[in-house]
């Protein structure tokens, strides 16, 4: 059997470098959109990630219609009483229009608020798709909810890589805690931890922040070097 390795994770809105760091090491990506939408946490990163600001890191946050607690990804559609997209866009220009690769970046971003989405997971995985292209990291994908998932938590996992054929599940770190072997050892998937050392790299306004949304690493240093620094994540 050829050893295919997948990755398993929400469409979350324009993810820092580690989430496309598992794509340097990965076959396949499972788009994780029919579990519960998340909100009001800590661990709520599906519609928001973070910005660097003067004032220090800031919330670059979608918004979205209000939905029952346990709603799936794939039917949180977004906001249609505030005009969200150009505050968006007005915060990136605010906070970056002095940064080096503005005028590189800040199109590709205007065009994605361009294009006409509904749902939440339609206009994070375009945002995926944009940065996937600019850090040459784009791997096949498919949603979740297009296999018939069974299960939850783990045999969750299990049962959606069976159904791609994978032999190795490449995970994030932050699952130790919750890990289990064996559903995956009994379905003959070897799994693989991320092994990720977040980069340092020259930033606006002062000292450097981590994990915030790869954006600002493309608003700092463009295409071709935010591609470089990525891989020297390990």
């Amino acid at each position: 059997m050829n050893k295919k390795i997948v990755v398993i994770h929400q469409p979350d809105f324009v993810p820092y470098l580690g989430f496309f760091h598992r794509f340097l090491h990965a076959d396949f990506y499972i788009a994780l959109d029919h579990v519960q939408y998340v909100n009001g946490s800590s661990r709520a990163w599906t519609h928001r990630d973070k910005i660097k600001t003067a004032q220090g890191e800031k919330w670059f946050t979608i918004s979205v219609k209000k939905a029952p607690r346990d709603t799936a990804i794939n039917q949180i559609e977004l906001s249609t009483d505030t005009d969200w997209r150009q505050d968006n866009l007005r915060l990136l220009e605010q906070n970056y229009r002095n940064a080096s690769c503005y005028n590189e970046i800040m199109p590709e971003v205007e065009r994605l608020y361009a294009r006409p989405f509904h749902l939440l997971r339609d206009f994070n995985m375009a945002s995926i798709e944009m940065l996937m292209d600019m850090l040459d990291v784009r791997i096949p994908w498919v949603w979740s909810s297009t296999l018939d998932p069974d299960g939850t938590k783990n045999e969750l996992l299990v049962d959606l890589l069976h159904k791609v054929s994978a032999t190795h599940y490449l995970s994030g770190v932050g699952a130790r805690d919750y890990f289990q072997a064996e559903p995956f050892t009994n379905a003959g998937i070897e799994v693989l931890w991320q092994d990720f050392t977040h980069p340092v790299y020259a930033q606006q306004f002062g000292e450097f922040v981590s994990y915030l949304s790869a954006l600002d690493v493309l608003f700092n240093h463009g295409i071709t070097a935010s591609r470089e620094i990525l891989r020297a994540g390990r």
